[in-house]
């Protein structure tokens, strides 16, 4: 049984693509549609003898497509069909079907956004929402709306949400392909504990080799993996007649079909495939399905400041994708190397690229286009705004953007490249200083993980890398080796670089790194440990002490990421004199006033900072008004509770509190409203004012004084004074401490015949008496001094008499002389 065809649904999406612009077309994977709906649709009428453009979102799927059709119409490639991928085109005058990938439809709608020529735009394994795919589609509907209204697209995918996309292609018809496939066991074989993954993948393979029919499709998430796989079954040994051979994007074309052929008669094939191999492609003769049940997907990483591949367990759509290659043919079987319980928590779909990835290359994209705002266009999943944010930062700290976000004619040179914009300014100043060679290698270690990651002596220090390359260093291993080797050289050439290499080129590392990293340059701080400050603020430190910890300057090329201080994996040197030069575009001088806390003093200097570092600083001088406001910055950060505030001007405070208390009208002496008005009140005090020591000198009584105006100052006395006099002759002192109820401490004995209790605030604030006894110790605390002297007194007084028996208690304390000596007089 062969899955069912899309004919059955080729007249109603001829009709719909002859009467609406777009259409969205679903299909099951194995319907034949990548093939079949591009030739049925060749002879259409409406495309008015113009091209159809098939977008795939991989260069091994366009290549398969393209030849297959172009099989099946018993032509050679290049005539009715042909293909566009990066480095290799084969397309010819009579071409009307061209089969791309992603990426090369952006450059044509970045070259000529009418797209001359084409009739109809078709974007296969769409579900896969790589960034380009998007960005692509977007592209496209922009095109559409202002210069392309006859532009005709057609949607494919097997997977996605049909619906969301016919919304996002205004309401285009949603078409269905119903289709059947062959059963397929799935058997789980989790691995054992501590078991390694190319172990448990190989004896799977084994198994299925030995009690299975057909040739074995393995997927695995890398290159690494196929590799280590490959090497285990060859030392296991699967018999004279089965080949393995491995898939994936960087093989040659050669290999690539070699893998994807039917196999000869009496031989099988076990291939070992990324997830290149889930969906386009067509391995005829695979009844066997190994998963390892993950996959390699671009994220950005903080580490690497653009977007790597992360290791993550496949989705579920992923997974069923995957399963559904074992039973094309006939029933087939389906090993997972997972625990069946996993099944549920695995998610529904794989998270679509545009919101997880590194936009930075996605703006660049777009600014060639002529597109400053992302969120002009129609988006199925619109781009994150802080990742926007930060792209476009980037982007300008490079030089590809201009202050209104427009792209320079060294962004157009950038984007031209084909690799992240990082890598491709570094390249192409690299070319221009002389050192084309030494940056594509240098490009090459930072598009690839650290080759010399497992060996724990080799530092942090790039030129470490950079040289191992250059020596063939034992170390590395030799495919990795090789593929450094291959990724520089392509390079060198895409940025024009063919210059052999510079005697020395190694220690350019840094310069050159900075031009990758203009936002990692760091500092070295002061202090044993090798910690640095970041351009932008943040701390970094390397684990180990090593010899470029040692450096005053570095370019950390990976990080952790972590917001306290991160950790430092990669790195080269600069100098201060490479700073300056690099970067004196960027380099800004201020003069700066600071209150230095470790001389505890006020000082000015000229400086040189890139960002958050400064790298020079000479001494200047300040004038008396901007020292001034420095010392009131440093005050109001330290707040005004940790002046050196002596009694008299702690006291004047007291009864300035009290004061707004009783009326709003006078000022507001708290923390926060001084604070608020600091160079109000206190800025005329601080006139030379300089030092920590000269604060000291200030008077804060005076300085207080000056939120007054003359009427107050003349009403403060007689309103909240500062003594009361007692009957005795005594001036005892008010305490302000608390201003709901300033409190007046007086020996009982010195307000004999004082009948009221004394007030102030113009008498609508009774004080609150604290009676002492003569060892000054509180006996009673009153507000009523009439009502204590009528009652309480003969009671306390009682008391007092046993414990003072010298001291002079009489019974009627109002007419009682009173007196401020501690014994009654003889």
């Amino acid at each position: 049984m062969d899955p069912l065809p899309v004919e059955s649904v080729l007249p109603a999406l001829r009709t719909a693509l002859q009467m609406r612009a777009n259409v969205v077309l679903q299909a099951p994977p194995g319907s034949g549609k990548t093939t079949r709906v591009p030739l049925a649709l060749l002879d259409e009428p409406w495309l008015e003898g113009r091209r159809i453009v098939l977008l795939e979102p991989r260069r091994l799927a366009a290549r398969a497509a393209a030849r297959y059709m172009a099989r099946t119409l018993a032509q050679p490639i290049g005539e009715t069909v042909g293909y566009r991928i990066r480095r290799d085109t084969q397309v010819g005058a009579r071409t009307r079907l061209e089969v791309v990938t992603e990426g090369v439809l952006t450059r044509m709608l970045q070259a000529d956004p009418s797209l001359p020529g084409i009739g109809l735009l078709i974007f296969d394994e769409f579900h896969e929402r790589s960034l380009h795919a998007d960005l692509g589609l977007a592209l496209a509907l922009h095109s559409q709306a202002l210069v392309r209204p006859d532009l005709r697209m057609l949607v494919m995918s097997a997977t996605l949400d049909g619906a969301a996309v016919s919304e996002l292609l205004h309401d285009a018809p949603l078409l269905s392909a119903e289709g059947r496939v062959f059963p397929v066991e799935v058997r789980y074989r989790p691995p054992r504990d501590g078991v390694h993954l190319d172990v448990t993948v190989a004896a799977a393979a084994q198994t299925a080799l030995e009690e299975e029919d057909g040739d074995v499709l393995v997927f695995l998430p890398g290159v690494a993996e196929i590799r280590r796989v490959a090497s285990k079954l060859e030392g296991a040994g699967g018999g004279p007649a089965v080949s393995v051979v491995p898939l994936y994007g960087d093989l040659s074309p050669d290999a690539q079909d070699a893998a994807i052929q039917p196999s000869p008669a009496g031989r099988r094939k076990l291939v070992l495939a990324t997830s290149i191999a889930e969906t386009s492609l067509t391995i005829d003769g695979v009844r066997v399905v190994i998963d390892a049940g993950l996959s390699r997907v671009p994220r950005f990483s903080v580490r690497r400041g653009m977007a790597t591949l992360a290791t993550v367990r496949v989705s579920l759509a992923s997974a069923e994708q995957r399963r559904g290659r074992a039973g094309r043919v006939a029933p087939g079987i389906c090993y997972r190397l997972w625990p069946e319980r996993l099944d549920p928590t695995l998610r529904p779909h794989d998270t679509p690229e545009i919101l997880a990835a590194d936009l930075a290359p996605l703006t660049l994209e777009l600014a060639e286009a002529g597109i400053a705002d992302p969120m002009a266009l129609r988006w199925l999943d619109p781009p994150p705004a802080a990742s926007l944010a930060q792209a476009r930062e980037l982007l300008a700290e490079l030089g590809a953007l201009d202050a209104a976000g427009h792209i320079t004619p060294h962004g157009r040179r950038m984007n031209a490249v084909g690799t992240h914009p990082r890598l491709a300014h570094m390249l192409l100043r690299g070319v221009e200083l002389g050192f084309g060679r030494i940056s594509a290698e240098l490009a090459a270690v930072l598009s690839d993980r650290d080759p010399l990651r497992a060996e724990p002596t080799a530092g942090n220090d790039v030129r470490t890398r950079l040289e191992a390359i250059r020596s063939g260093d034992a170390r590395i291993p030799p495919a990795v080796l090789h593929r450094l080797r291959t990724e520089a050289k392509l390079l060198r050439g895409s940025a024009g670089g063919t210059a052999p290499p510079v005697p020395g080129d190694v220690d350019a590392a840094g310069r050159l790194l900075a031009l990758a990293y203009p936002d990692r340059i760091a500092q070295r701080r002061h202090g044993p440990a090798q910690r640095f400050l970041l351009r932008h603020g943040q701390g970094a430190r390397f684990d180990q002490p090593q010899a470029i910890g040692e450096a005053e300057y570095i370019v950390a090329a990976e990080l952790d990421g972590d917001a306290r201080e991160s950790r430092i994996f990669l790195a080269a040197p600069l100098t201060l004199d490479e700073v300056m030069e690099q970067f004196a575009d960027q380099i800004t001088t201020d003069d700066v006033v600071e209150w230095d806390a470790a001389s505890d003093l006020v000082v000015a200097r000229r400086q040189d900072r890139l960002g958050a570092l400064v790298l020079r600083a000479i001494p200047a001088e300040a004038t008396p008004e901007r020292i001034q406001e420095v010392v009131l910055g440093g005050i109001a950060r330290a707040g005004v509770d940790a002046l050196p505030w002596s009694d008299a001007a702690k006291r004047l405070r007291e009864r300035l509190r009290f004061l707004h208390q009783l009326d709003s009208g006078w000022p507001d002496v708290s923390d926060a409203a001084l604070n608020q008005r600091l160079s109000e009140w206190l800025g005329p005090s601080l006139r030379g004012v300089r030092r920590g020591a000269d604060l000291r000198r200030v008077d804060l009584a005076g300085a207080l004084l000056l939120l007054l105006d003359w009427q107050r100052r003349r009403e403060l006395d007689s309103l909240a004074p500062t003594h009361v006099e007692v009957p005795s002759g005594s001036r005892i002192a008010i305490d302000y401490a608390d201003p709901s109820a300033p409190v007046l401490p007086v020996r009982l004995q010195e307000v004999f015949g004082w009948q009221d209790t004394p007030r102030i605030g113009g008498g609508r604030v009774p004080l609150t008496l604290h009676l002492l006894s003569p060892a000054g110790r509180p006996v009673q605390v009153t507000r009523d001094l009439a009502g204590f002297w009528r009652g309480t007194y003969f009671e306390v007084r009682k008391d007092l008499k046993g414990r003072y028996p010298k001291h002079s208690w009489p019974d009627d304390p109002l007419t009682a002389v009173p007196t401020s000596r501690a014994r009654r007089p003889r």
